[in-house]
């Protein structure tokens, strides 16, 4: 394996202390390298000196001899006066690159929408984020270094740059370096990872599923003083195992010591009492749009839409850009009226959302952070714990030096954050968040979370972050040709069906309240399976459920108990440890089978 690039000792000092202490790490074929740590740690920093865009204060970085490497970092602009075509593919003629299949194939993956002859200029900043990213990708490197390259990519646009990362630096060819907080991005791409923090780079081997585990297993070790941060990563460990089904059928951590580790952890919600306590505070009636249209002159965005929105739903929203889902959460907020048709909102709704563009702190620039929360009073969570403004200010990460200073000079993610508590200080019971992940690292995207699963209220979520998507809704949308259809699959029945249309293929995806299918009558667990179950055959299906889940925790049971039995066994008597060994494999197996058979259900009852 060709060693491709080499950092010793690498001092670096802003002034403000030390940004690299000493750091000494290298780059092999065959790596791919996702990099995390908390806003303002030194990632960005780290990736510019191994590209040699900053020059450290000390020790040095050697590349091998004829090694291409490829950057894109946050501040890389493209020249606007170029045409899109001109700036990936340079002065290439137009038949040499339309007849180059990888050209096409990031064209396709990342500029679909913009026309080859149009400006650089005229574009959005996200769009041209894109280009600049289509370009690194163009040329033909050994090493490539890309800084949040998901930003302003939706799924569709983060599940093909995913595969096509993994298509081109496969084992043992070229290496890959990505800083990003997009957690189901880095689990997919990554075979290692590395934390940045305190000056120092800690290495762990596999994606953030792995880092995560053995992270807790480090915390764990080294009794840490952060207990409430170990907490929080023990909990995503939990959900990571317990969670998405897509995410348990993938052996990428050692399931015998996650298991150990989440044992005394409870469930990521109790779904019940979320529901009651919502259902306490809104009523039966939360948002219900009955017939809905919308349209923008000739062009009708929605038609008909029958949707319900109850107490305690956690909603996610997906679709391509433009189809709908903006117009969809003005409908919810009231911020639209809908063409025809109509939108019923109970009478003790409150919505609040959380935008994008931080309006919430736009007048209070000049105030201090402790000054702006002041003004609030405590909430109370669906676990009965009242928080103040204090504690959450504490739990999302605030320091007592940084409650002193004015919101205009926080950074990015702290005024994130911050808008996030604003928002939630003023008691909404329903919650809207639009591209919520902005700004937020990976730290304080399991703090939002862990809040989040405690907070009783309605929730309804559009982001491009799949893992923040399964993670914290329980049902997910796609809007699609004027309506919304249920996504039983969850995340990857979207991106399949997604990429079904695109093809030009038969996609299955119908429209709520059109076509063939059945208006939605509520938005709490209405799938495909489930709406032909009457209510006796539900109930046999959550009966066997139940009776599933008893039998799987009674061979865990039996499977320690055997573990502890061969211990203890007399290790001369090879007879009698083949039978304990012959017993242990039984019961694995039958648990695999038990597995299967979980997750058949749980597809059935949605």
């Amino acid at each position: 394996m060709a060693h491709l690039l080499g950092a010793e000792a690498l001092h670096l000092d802003f002034g403000t202390g030390p940004v690299l202490a000493g750091i000494s790490i290298g780059l092999d074929d065959g790596d791919r390298i996702g990099m995390v740590g908390t806003n303002g740690a030194g990632k960005s920093t780290l990736l510019k000196v191994l590209a040699g865009r900053i020059e450290p204060d000390d020790g040095r970085v050697t590349v091998a001899r004829g090694t291409r490497i490829g950057v894109l970092d946050q501040s890389d602009h493209v020249d606007e006066s170029l045409t899109v075509a001109q700036a990936i593919v340079g002065d290439r003629d137009e038949h040499e690159w339309a007849a180059d299949p990888r050209v096409r194939d990031i064209m396709a993956g990342l500029v679909p929408d913009l026309p080859a002859e149009a400006v650089v200029g005229d574009l959005s900043g996200g769009q041209q984020r894109r280009v600049a990213l289509a370009h690194v990708l163009v040329e033909d490197h050994d090493a490539i270094f890309l800084d949040e390259p998901t930003n302003h990519l939706d799924v569709e646009g983060v599940t093909w740059l995913a595969d096509h990362l993994k298509r081109r630096w496969p084992a043992n060819r070229g290496a890959l370096l990505v800083v990003t907080h997009d957690r189901w991005f880095l689990d997919e791409i990554s075979t290692r990872t590395w934390e940045v923090h305190d000056g120092e780079v800690d290495q762990y081997e596999g994606g953030y599923a792995a880092y995560v585990l053995q992270r807790v297993e480090r915390d764990r070790i080294a009794a840490v003083t952060e207990q409430r941060r170990q907490n929080l990563m023990r909990k995503e460990l939990a959900w990571l195992r317990r969670g998405a089904p897509a995410r348990t059928s993938k052996p990428k951590f050692r399931i015998d010591a996650a298991n150990e580790l989440i044992a005394d952890v409870p469930p990521i919600r109790d779904a019940v009492k979320l529901h009651r306590m919502a259902a306490a505070r809104l009523g039966k009636d939360v948002v219900e749009l009955v017939r809905v249209g919308v349209s923008y002159g000739d062009k009708q965005v929605l038609k008909d839409l029958d949707f319900n929105i109850g107490p305690g739903d956690r909603i996610g929203i997906l679709g391509e850009n433009g189809a709908g889902k903006s117009t969809f959460l003005r409908l919810v907020t009231g911020d639209q009226e809908p063409t025809s048709g109509r939108v019923k909102t109970g009478l003790t709704v409150r919505v609040r959302q959380l935008s994008q563009q931080l309006a919430e702190l736009e007048d209070l620039a000049d105030q201090r952070v402790s000054a702006v929360v002041k003004q609030y009073s405590s909430i109370q969570l669906s676990d009965g714990q009242e928080m103040t403004p204090s504690q959450l200010l504490e739990r999302m990460g605030f320091t007592s030096a940084q409650l002193k200073t004015p919101v205009g000079r926080l950074s990015g993610g702290q005024r994130r954050r911050l808008q996030l508590l604003v928002v939630l200080l003023s008691e909404p019971n329903v919650l809207v968040l639009d591209e919520p992940t902005n700004d937020l690292d990976t730290d304080m995207l399991a703090a939002l979370e862990d809040l989040l699963d405690s907070w009783p209220g309605t929730l309804i979520v559009v982001s491009h972050d799949r893992y923040l998507m399964e993670r914290i809704t329980d049902q997910q949308y796609a809007v699609v040709d004027g309506g919304l259809r249920h996504l039983p699959g969850g995340v990857d029945e979207y991106v399949e069906l997604s990429r079904e249309r695109r093809a030009g293929g038969t996609s299955g995806i119908g429209t709520f309240g059109q076509g063939d299918d059945a208006p939605v009558t509520s938005a709490t667990p209405v799938t495909a399976a489930s709406s032909t179950l009457t209510g006796a055959a539900r109930r046999e299906v959550e009966k066997e459920l139940k009776a599933v889940e008893r039998r799987m925790a009674k061979i865990q049971e039996l499977t320690e108990g055997t573990h502890h039995e061969m211990a203890m066994h007399d290790q001369s008597d090879f007879a009698g440890l083949a039978t304990l060994m012959k017993s242990l494999q039984a019961l694995e197996d039958e648990n695999a089978a038990l597995e299967e058979r979980w997750l058949e259900l749980g597809e059935q009852l949605g």
